[in-house]
């Protein structure tokens, strides 16, 4: 039986009050109520400090380019659907650098877990605004205020009709841990954006800040119902709601890939004829 030694425990390179020690105590927590070995998960990342989530965690990793995570995480799901994928990154690095793929991971909807810390501030490079910092935050490298409305992940999800979509909070470890097995379990994409405090460089979005405003969905609420989701999504200010906000069962991506219907592409040989023909037809 797994256990959260099996994930193991190590030193980190996080400032002292980083929402991301919470985060990765619930990945951890997931994992283990999900039932899944270290070896059955890859974790995926690109580059700042939430990237760095999965070198503290007794995993698969593959930490690659800023913004590039989701293309490597959709070529490994591909090749091994058995594989548990998860991608783990900032704000930045999914919203920003990344934006384009995080479109087009919707659209597909590849059966993969996307975690997004999202502290609205560019944490690794020291505290310039981000895609989700607020309009007039100021910065050292914007002294006179974010011009740029701030980027709504959650809206831009549900819009696009997102197979899984989820807001967590990393005060709330619990809570964020049955999201997270709720996202792996869900077949297709799953965004879960987590809120969390950067205590370096963010003075505005604090712990407390979060707290007095992230407040649960109520058991009523549908996550199935598309309008009330995009009104929720647009929920923002003294009210923040945190839960599961959209689900559909659009089948996933692997469903409508004729090749893989000969099974999975790790362990196939190759069929060395075929390629010959492949590149001399390419000449």
């Amino acid at each position: 039986m797994v256990t959260i030694e099996d994930y193991g425990q190590y030193e980190t390179a996080w400032c002292p009050g980083c929402g991301n020690f919470s985060i990765l105590k619930a990945v951890k927590q997931a994992l283990v109520a999900s039932r899944l070995e270290p070896h059955e998960v890859l974790f995926v990342s690109g580059i700042g400090q939430a990237a760095k989530s999965p070198h503290y965690l007794n995993a698969n990793l593959f930490n690659g380019l800023h913004g590039r995570s989701l293309p490597v995480a959709t070529g490994a799901k591909l090749a091994n659907p058995k594989l548990t994928v998860m991608v783990e990154s900032g704000d930045g690095c999914n919203y920003g650098e990344g934006g384009n793929h995080f479109l087009a991971a919707i659209r597909r909807n590849i059966n993969l877990t996307l975690l997004v810390h999202n502290n609205q501030i560019y944490g690794l490079t020291k505290g310039q605004a981000s895609p989700t910092s607020a309009e007039g935050l100021v910065t050292k490298a914007q002294p006179d205020g974010v011009a740029s409305a701030a980027f709504n992940p959650i809206g831009v999800a549900v819009a696009m009709e997102a197979g899984f979509v989820a807001r967590g909070f990393s005060g709330m470890i619990d809570h964020l841990s049955e999201l997270i097995q709720e996202g792996i379990a869900h077949r297709g994409f799953s965004l879960i954006d987590v809120l969390q405090p950067c205590v370096s460089f963010n003075k505005v979005n604090t712990f407390a800040w979060y707290k007095e405003r992230c407040k649960p969905l109520p058991p009523t609420y549908n996550p199935t119902d598309w309008e009330a989701a995009m009104k929720v999504a647009r929920e923002w200010g003294d009210r923040i709601p945190i839960g599961i906000i959209y689900r559909n069962d659009r089948s996933p991506f692997e469903e409508h890939v004729p090749v893989l219907r000969q099974g999975p592409l790790v362990g196939r040989q190759v069929d060395r004829v075929m390629l010959r023909n492949i590149m001399d037809g390419c000449k």
